[in-house]
């Protein structure tokens, strides 16, 4: 009589159950239970099995949502299994991976051009055209649509690629992709799909991919409306996903610097193998103004540690993932390092009129503007009154105010948010051991309205009355 082999019996693979208890319900032998132990590798509560009443129907199997979680033993034992690093999952190359060479960047001359009357998310795309980006992937969102949207016309006859991604998630994930090949690539979005973006950003600086991200800031929280506010910056300096996360943070205050700043933010994106992030706001998105056009663009190269698909860059990897606590640590001391020496070398800010001021207005984006008209009418009032404006936010520039405050009675910061610049401001002068800084005061509106240069100047006059 010819024997018949046993069905195989299942064995549970610890570290891939996550307690689902789907195959609970598929056993009809009832021979897997709620677990209660915590697994130590994984921190989930992986099922139990009883195999005693098990008669191999396999049900158990199919209803696994993990490919290894569940799996039919082979012989009297389950083979050994243990988490493996992704970098040596498949072993040694099987090839001989030559060095990867750069192909270095080439600066291309531009005829003299009479400027331009643009708005600033226009100035902005054409800024990245000019830094070499030819894949730009979005979602619309206003106020920064029109910066897609003027991708999307001029890309196609560059030979660049547009791609109006499904949501903001899927660009982040698809602008991932095109970073770690190497290549400039951007986005324009608003402040809830900046939002939605996190995760993907925090993974990009994880793995030092670079993208360049433009965001509108809107009114908030939750959807708000899509008048202007500074309602990003305590995300894009201090949230920019879990863990130990920084990029530097450019805040424009006209279409020019739109221009410029993005230009500036592809440079940095690649010299440091970190995403940049632009801040602007509503009105500055949508405000009219003069540009002048660079004399050179850029024509990028290929870095030599891109994944580009080519021969010479083929044994390149860009992983986020350290499964070890110790490699974990080691990145992050690495990461640590490059930001100390981006918060070293690009503090940027523009001062007016502080050289004599003995009350300074610090304030970004378009608030900016508005303090700088309160600086020229007090100056006629005969107030010595000065503007203090962040270029960076990210790194803060108190290199560039320090100088200043022995002649500061007060600061007034100026802005379109709840305090979230005066934290930074806060911040930065903390870590610098300034630990009695001139008296700091506010004038602050938000839901889309901005300060007014009259709301600014009764602020100072009045303090100056109270003294």
């Amino acid at each position: 009589m010819t024997s018949v082999a046993e069905k195989p019996k299942p064995y549970i693979l610890l570290e891939y159950c996550k307690g689902c208890g789907r195959c609970i319900g598929a056993c009809p032998k009832d021979c897997i239970t709620v677990g209660t132990e915590i697994n130590p590798l994984t921190g989930l509560i992986p099922v139990v099995l009883d195999l005693t009443n098990c008669n191999g129907c396999g049900l158990c199997f199919s209803a696994c949502p993990e490919f290894y979680g569940l799996r039919p033993q082979l012989g009297d034992e389950a083979p050994p299994f243990e988490l493996q690093d992704p970098k040596k999952l498949f072993g040694d190359r099987p090839f001989n991976a030559p060095v990867p060479e750069p192909v270095p960047d080439q600066t291309v001359p531009l005829p003299e051009m009479q400027p331009l009357i643009i708005k600033g998310t226009y100035a902005s795309a054409i800024g990245a055209l000019l830094a070499g980006c030819r894949h730009v992937y979005g979602y619309p969102i206003t106020p920064s649509t029109e910066g897609a949207e003027f991708m999307a016309k001029v890309l196609p006859k560059l030979d660049g690629i547009f791609l109006q991604a499904v949501s903001e998630v899927a660009t982040v994930n698809v602008m991932y992709g095109a970073g770690g090949a190497g290549l400039p690539a951007m986005t324009f979005t608003s402040s809830p799909g900046f939002s939605l973006m996190l995760e993907g950003i925090s993974y990009m600086i994880g793995s030092q991919v670079p993208a360049v991200f433009v965001d509108v800031m809107r009114g908030g929280p939750g959807l708000g409306n899509i008048g202007p506010e500074q309602s990003d910056i305590k995300l894009a300096c201090r949230g920019l996903g879990h863990g130990n996360t920084h990029a530097v943070v450019l805040a424009p205050s006209t279409p020019q610097e739109m221009l410029d700043l993005t230009i500036l933010a592809f440079s940095l994106t690649l010299k440091y193998r970190n995403p940049v992030v632009i801040l602007g706001d509503g009105y500055l998105g949508q405000m009219t103004g003069k540009v002048r056009l660079p004399r050179t663009m850029r024509k990028p190269g290929i870095p030599e540690w891109a994944v580009y698909g080519d021969r010479s860059h083929r044994g390149n990897l860009i992983c986020s993932i350290e499964l070890s606590e110790v490699d974990l640590e080691a990145h992050n001391l690495r990461l640590l390092e490059k930001y100390a020496r981006m918060a070293a070398a690009e503090q940027r800010a523009d001062p007016f009129r502080c050289d004599d001021a003995d009350v300074l207005l610090v304030a970004c984006n378009t608030p900016a503007q508005l303090a700088k008209g309160a600086v020229e009418e007090l100056r006629e009032k005969g107030r010595k009154v000065g503007l203090f404006r962040p270029i960076t936010i990210w790194p803060f520039p108190i290199d560039r105010l320090l100088p200043l405050l022995p002649k500061t009675r007060r600061i007034v910061v100026v802005e379109a948010s709840d305090g979230q610049l005066e934290d930074e401001l806060r911040l930065a002068l903390s870590h610098a051991d300034v630990f009695a800084p001139p008296r700091i005061e506010h004038v602050r509106r938000m839901g889309g309205m901005l300060p007014q240069q009259s709301e600014i100047v009764q602020h100072v006059l009045a303090g100056e009355e109270a003294r």
